[in-house]
């Protein structure tokens, strides 16, 4: 049923608790996880020009260490793993990221940063709403 399992990271705590279920998910049924991590470019719009290509260059790197760390533990299961990491708008990216995968299946954390939740709104409920795939949704206190 699940062939290709996508897990969209952000690199936080409450991600790495995530990926644990991400990992036996796939583990279990011996399907091939995505790692996605999304740079937010809603994040730009504060920033001089001269700062931009910094800032993205940092944050694309930290989305690297994100994405290989998670592909590095979900190897150590045994579970293959393709990275990926895009710009824009996460739960855009995400969901377009899920259809170009076919992707049968996202796992994802609910809980994001405070200025996502209050100003920019859930990645996690936007993903839900439009995701063409069941989406398995994990709380910051499993």
């Amino acid at each position: 049923m699940y062939e290709t399992i996508l897990y969209p990271t952000d690199g936080s705590e409450h991600a790495a608790t995530v990926l644990d279920h991400a990992i036996d998910v796939a583990r279990t049924r011996n399907a091939t996880l995505h790692v996605l991590s999304v740079v937010d470019d809603r994040a730009f719009l504060v920033l001089d020009d001269d700062r931009v290509e910094q800032v993205r260059s940092d944050l694309r790197e930290t989305a690297r260490e994100a994405t290989d760390a998670a592909a590095t533990r979900a190897a150590d299961h045994d579970v293959e793993t393709v990275t990926a990491i895009d710009t824009g708008n996460p739960a855009e990216r995400i969901v377009d990221y899920a259809d170009a995968v076919d992707a049968d299946l996202i796992v994802m954390g609910t809980s994001g940063d405070e200025y996502e939740r209050n100003v920019v709104g859930s990645v996690s409920q936007r993903v839900v709403r439009e995701a063409s795939v069941p989406v398995t949704t994990v709380g910051p206190d499993v």
